[in-house]
């Protein structure tokens, strides 16, 4: 009702679920580097946002992989024509000429057809799904997307292999329960200076991962190993659990 607000209800059927058909999660694996005797992969990140296309960059340059960007569809275009990449990474909306226009124009020829392009999109619709892969994007990755999302496409349609690492720090921080992990990560943050606290914290109630990115960079300098940690919840997107523990180191500090 205008001026009052909206009340949704609704009702799920679930059944309970016994704790033997629970399985522990497996830590993630984090991408340290790509396997020896593969192609110079070459990448086309498409996309208006200049923060969204240096996170791609930051995630895939350091393993090796040849980045050129393009900051709307045209762009993507003509960067297509001249370098031809393995794949493209395409933002469905940009100025000038748009994701869409711009994939129909790419696939539209054989040298496109070879191209993998993945859409990305912030939609949650299934329907974009199928819109994107009729214009002849080979797959979509929705926004905010994990960087295993990211490692995975690579995989499934260039094949790429990669060096992997359990996600685990030398004191087998990652086999605490979190409660014991996150009284270690507010001992750690504890130790630095309250400036920066005060900028992480902003940067995460913000939700500015490449802002965050960037002072974990930093904190890396003085604690790799707090640094590995606070990354791999960013990426997550756990910002909750990073107040959290900020909070706390506050409190300690």
């Amino acid at each position: 009702k205008p001026g009052e607000g909206s009340g949704f209800q609704f009702n799920v059927l679930i059944k309970p679920t016994g704790a033997a058909e629970l399985e522990k999660e497996k830590p993630p694996l984090r991408v340290l580097g790509l396997e020896p005797d593969q192609p110079e992969y070459r990448l086309l990140i498409a996309e208006d946002n200049e923060m969204n296309r240096q996170l791609l960059v930051k995630l895939l340059e350091p393993l090796g992989i040849k980045i050129e960007q393009a900051a709307n569809g045209q762009e993507a275009v003509q960067i297509w024509q001249d370098w031809d990449p393995h794949l493209i990474w395409m933002d469905m909306r940009m100025p000038i000429l748009d994701g869409h226009q711009a994939t129909r124009q790419i696939k539209a020829s054989s040298k496109g057809q070879a191209t993998v392009i993945i859409a990305l999109t912030a939609t949650a619709f299934e329907e974009e799904r199928e819109k994107v892969q009729l214009e002849g994007c080979d797959d979509f990755v929705r926004k905010p997307f994990r960087e295993e999302d990211i490692f995975d496409m690579l995989a499934k349609h260039l094949g790429v292999r990669y060096i992997y690492e359990t996600v685990e720090d030398p004191g087998g921080a990652s086999d605490l329960p979190d409660a014991r992990l996150d009284d270690q990560l507010s001992g750690a943050l504890a130790e630095l200076t309250a400036s920066m606290l005060v900028d992480l914290r902003a940067a995460i109630v913000e939700a500015d991962l490449n802002r965050i990115l960037e002072l974990i960079d930093q904190i890396a300098l003085q604690n790799p190993s707090l640094a590995g940690q606070l990354s791999e919840l960013a990426r997550n997107f756990e910002y909750k659990r990073l107040l959290m523990v900020i909070d706390n180191a506050g409190e300690s500090g």
